[in-house]
């Protein structure tokens, strides 16, 4: 690999410029690298960043599952009761009624649980396409 400089930065503002983001970082003073001192400012680089966690490691972001808020949604969506008697000859009268339903179709404890349990994410992505398949009827 190239020349590498490495050192540790707080992200401390971003603001747009008509040029693009600027990005704020701030350096210990101890961490900031010579050679990027002594650089011109216009000059370029190839950036690469990892955000740390108390640890010192890379931080894993959590991933954001839509379906979570899909399901809460149709739960309370009367056509997708419908659906639900069209699909699995079950009747729902309430949101309440659909939320029993769909922990127990899904075999889940909770619609949270969506996040975490592929399978039943999965088959709700299928069901969820059969119903707005149905709708489009």
């Amino acid at each position: 690999m190239a020349d590498t400089i490495q050192f540790e930065g707080v992200k401390t503002g971003l603001r747009q410029s008509k040029d693009g983001y600027l990005l704020s970082i701030a350096v210990h003073p101890d961490d900031l690298p010579g050679d990027l001192m002594r650089d011109f400012v216009g000059s370029r680089y190839m950036v690469v960043m990892v955000r740390l966690n108390d640890e010192e490691m890379p931080y894993e972001r959590p991933k954001h599952h839509p379906e979570v808020a899909s399901a809460g949604m149709l739960c309370r969506d009367r056509d997708f009761w419908m659906y639900v008697d069209v699909a699995c000859s079950d009747t729902i009268s309430s949101e309440g009624e659909c939320t029993e339903w769909f922990k127990f179709y899904f075999d889940i404890d909770s619609r949270a649980d969506l996040k975490t349990n592929d399978a039943a994410r999965e088959k709700f992505i299928q069901f969820k396409k059969g119903f707005e398949a149905w709708k489009k009827e």
